[in-house]
């Protein structure tokens, strides 16, 4: 069983994913084991979009990214891999960090970013 110092580095692993997009989007929490993401578009409810977040669980680290909820779409051609991490529609369950899936994981995010771009969510 892995180690809570090694759910902190995949923490870690994850948010560096999701940090390059913070100036475009609003930081709602960056705390130890807990970073999240909104934009600053607002649903017809009124309130803001969800874009991402990381957080430490006890037994694992999830990386939530909403622009696949949104549109699923984008999950398309997603190694196998990948998408035995996912656990319901956006959300993706660590244990450890695998290069090859983090990099995998960073190409979708950036592409979830451009098409929330695309579509008016985010300036």
């Amino acid at each position: 069983m892995p180690r809570e110092s090694d759910f902190q580095a995949v923490f870690a692993q994850l948010k560096a994913l999701l940090e390059p997009y913070a100036p475009r989007l609003e930081v709602k929490a960056d705390a130890p084991g807990n970073y999240v993401l909104y934009t600053h578009h607002k649903r017809p409810d009124g309130y803001p979009f969800a874009f991402g977040s990381v957080q430490l669980k006890k037994s694992y680290v999830s990386y939530h990214l909403m622009p696949v909820y949104n549109h699923p779409e984008l999950l398309e051609g997603i190694s196998p891999a990948l998408r035995q991490r996912m656990q319901g529609k956006s959300c993706f369950n660590f244990k450890a960090a695998d290069p090859a899936l983090l990099e995998e994981l960073s190409e979708l995010t950036r592409r979830g970013f451009e098409r929330f771009r695309a579509t008016g969510w985010v300036s």
